[in-house]
């Protein structure tokens, strides 16, 4: 992946940061979750997953949707007949398909989404998607993404997502210049973004995922890039592909995170130095006022970050620089250095293990009995049982916490697990 020139930890005479790299059992949702959240953006999209009664029961209980509602994805159930060979799988996925359309009219793009299952018994979901895009040409675009858990963290379902749609995004005209911000991001998030930017006179600005299908930016030599969330190598990958730039920058978790955010786009856009701190400044002093009540409860309290999200080493940043806490290990899925390069140069000095070996990382868990656990859902209770608060790792991507006004949002949700334990101490 090429990037924007940026100073690396190893160009500045540092060596680069150890890693502990751990192979072994993993304990993480699959890719499909990602669904729970693309379906409220892209909001004329329809997700169809093809896999088992498993995965739908896994959406239905993670996005709470009740049984007379009517959500933008589904579940093509695999079968027995279809695992034993007695039933063309194709023939079925197209029937599905076709009924389904015909009850939602007001579907423009689906997702053909692979599974488990669907991985398993080699269904072709790629030309499944070809053929049926050109089926229902031009009212519906049908593409397609692996959210199977073979392979994937919950998060890289978005990735997954994302990815898929860069080929379809039209080719911007000449060298014109634009910024691109990728990642989900919640409404009003976006909007905040959107007036710091014409602030400070960059633009035009899009995103990906936009909030309809049709909504796909322009994408050229002239296209900047930033990044959102953590998340997306082969999202970002495939923007380069295309001739975008990716602008370096850390995660805008905080006022510290947004404010540096910020400015790798104002940079790029030859911002001064002056118009940039007076964008900045108001959002940033609101941030840190809203940080002032959690840091007297966060600040110099340990935290534990098992692999989950990718989001582990932005916020174990945030928690260290801007709250005061001391992280003892930041375990990642996946350590991207092209991407968290900035981020890394920010981190103080800790453990950082990429991949997952649930045993010997309990083991170390354990033994250091920090005030603060971030984890799993599956591992969340056990601890607690054992003593430890724990964080759900899941809410920090289910909740708006980018940006300035949503730092006294993103710290409440390290320092309520404490404020819980305490009360049940008394």
């Amino acid at each position: 992946m090429s990037v924007a020139p940026a100073p690396t930890a190893a160009a500045c005479g540092t060596p680069p940061r150890a890693v502990l790299r751990e192979r072994g059992q993993h304990e993480v949702f699959c890719g499909l979750t990602g669904i729970v959240w693309l379906h409220r953006k892209i909001q004329d999209a329809f997700f169809l997953v093809v896999g088992s009664r498993t995965c739908a029961h896994l959406l239905q209980s993670a996005a709470g949707v009740m049984i007379f509602a009517e959500p933008r994805f589904a579940t093509a159930i695999i079968g027995e007949r279809d695992l034993a060979g007695l039933a063309d799988c194709n023939a079925e996925l197209d029937r599905v398909v076709t009924r389904l359309l015909e009850r939602r009219p007001d579907i423009r793009m689906l997702f053909l989404v692979g599974s488990c299952p669907s991985e398993v018994i080699k269904l072709d979901l790629s030309r499944a998607a070809q053929r049926l895009s050109a089926r229902f040409m031009p009212a519906v675009r049908v593409l397609n993404y692996s959210g199977s858990g073979i392979e994937t963290t919950f998060t890289q379902g978005e990735d997954a997502c994302l990815a898929s749609l860069v080929p379809e995004m039209p080719a911007e005209p000449g060298t014109a210049r634009s910024l691109l911000v990728v990642g989900a991001l919640a409404e009003v998030v976006e909007d905040q973004f959107l007036r710091h930017f014409a602030a400070l006179g960059v633009g035009p600005v899009r995103f990906l995922p936009g909030r309809r299908a049709a909504e796909l930016p322009a994408i050229g030599p002239g296209t900047q890039v930033l990044l959102a969330q953590p998340f997306l190598g082969d999202t970002a990958r495939a923007l380069v592909g295309r001739g975008a730039t990716l602008l370096p920058a850390p995660f805008p978790l905080g006022a510290e995170g947004t404010s540096r955010w910020l400015g790798a786009a104002a940079a790029a856009w030859g911002c001064s130095a002056e118009k940039l701190a007076a964008v900045t400044g108001p959002g940033e002093a609101r941030a840190r006022a809203a940080l002032v009540a959690p840091r007297a409860r966060l600040e110099g309290r340990s935290v534990f970050f098992f692999p989950d999200s990718q989001l582990e080493i932005p916020l174990a940043r945030f928690l260290a620089r801007e709250l005061g806490m001391r992280p003892i290990e930041v375990g990642t899925p996946y350590l991207n250095r092209a991407i968290m390069e900035p981020e890394l140069a920010l981190l103080p000095e800790t453990v950082l293990s990429e991949g997952q070996h649930v045993d010997r990382q309990l083991d170390r868990c354990r033994e250091a009995r920090p005030d603060l656990t971030v984890c799993g859902l599956g591992l969340a209770n056990p601890l607690e049982a054992e003593g430890l608060a724990t964080k759900w790792s899941i809410e920090l991507v289910f909740t708006p916490i980018q940006g300035y006004d949503q730092a006294g949002d993103l710290a409440g949700l390290f320092a309520r697990p404490l404020a819980r334990r305490a009360r049940l101490e008394v």
